[in-house]
């Protein structure tokens, strides 16, 4: 075991996989000499050369163009965007090519792509570094969507991921890339897309969160523990495919749920989950699900961010008000 934080725990799954599979290519904005914005693949230019780990020009959809032509022809791209906010000029490569690619030529061709991204608030960067629109691409047939919120998760979701035959987003929560430290194993593990983690069992409400979010939970439970109300936390990890069974068989003993996520609140994965409950757990329900998520606004600059992200004081409120309900 080894003390990682996401950032190191990132970058060991990369350096794993690039030894592993000499198909694997490493690439994006300032990825290769620098070692990205954030330092996340830093050596790994070094270490692998300069043909498997390089800078790309500055133009998202040619770094999408490209990983498809390369994953149809056998190879396994790990394409970076710089932060969640760049990624729109890619968006036609990504939702008319990339996601298609196996329907489209009726399981003749694959494209196994990761698109690993920064995104979220927190670190008052500018609004197109700040946003959190996984639920765009979870809304897209053919694409998977990831979050991890542990470095232990990051790392063994990233090597599922580059695994995977799928184009897959793996978006990481960047005000937690150095916050959080945890003992990691060393060598290869890995952890299987689409399904949540129970961080811990309760009996009071279920709270689903995933990223960044699952901390702000953890400090809300710690509040509520102290008026005797039990939170099960789940952590979503993966927005599609989405775990109804978990998210089910934990309303179903609750009776009550709370999503908490940092995107807009109309058409959110928060939405999809308060939907499943109901699908899945409605004779179970003793309150109305509960959305706590951002505003339908840009994102504020950061002198007004913290009116925009959740803490644990209006998380509490949450939970307090369902429980009362």
């Amino acid at each position: 075991m080894k003390i990682m934080n996401m950032v190191n725990a990132i970058n060991d799954a990369l350096d794993i996989k690039l030894k592993e599979d000499r198909g694997v290519i490493v690439y994006g904005e300032d990825v290769g000499v620098e070692g990205g914005v954030f330092r996340v693949t830093e050596e790994l230019q070094q270490k692998y050369g300069k043909e498997r780990v390089f800078d790309s020009p500055l133009a998202e959809s040619g770094i999408m163009g490209t990983a498809i032509g390369m994953a149809v022809a056998g190879l396994r791209p790990v394409v970076e965007m710089q932060f969640c906010g760049f990624i729109y000029p890619a968006f036609n490569q990504i939702i008319s090519h990339a996601s298609r690619m196996r329907n489209r030529s009726r399981g003749k061709y694959e494209t196994p792509i990761v698109i690993r991204m920064p995104y979220g608030g927190g670190i008052n960067a500018l609004e197109h570094h700040s946003e959190s629109m996984e639920a765009i691409f979870g809304h897209i047939p053919g694409l998977k969507v990831v979050i991890p919120s542990t470095p232990h998760d990051a790392k063994g979701m990233l090597i599922s991921a580059i695994e995977s035959n799928d184009t897959i987003l793996f978006m990481e929560p960047k005000r937690i890339y150095r916050a959080i430290k945890q003992e990691v194993a060393e060598g290869k593990y890995t952890i299987p897309l689409g399904k949540a983690n129970v961080v811990t069992q309760g009996t009071d409400v279920t709270v689903v969160a995933y990223g960044a979010m699952v901390r702000e939970v953890q400090r809300a439970m710690v509040m509520a523990k102290e008026q005797g109300i039990s939170i099960e936390l789940i952590d979503l990890r993966s927005i599609y495919p989405i775990d109804r069974e978990t998210i089910a068989k934990s309303v179903k003993k609750t009776g009550r749920i709370i999503t908490v996520t940092e995107g807009p609140r109309s058409f959110g994965v928060g939405s999809e989950i308060s939907q499943i409950a109901i699908e899945e757990a409605f004779l179970s329900l003793e309150a109305p699900p509960s959305r706590i998520s951002g505003f339908d606004t840009i994102v504020p600059l950061p002198r007004g961010e913290y009116h925009y992200m959740q803490d644990p004081y209006k998380i509490l409120y949450e939970i307090e008000k369902i429980v009362k309900y």
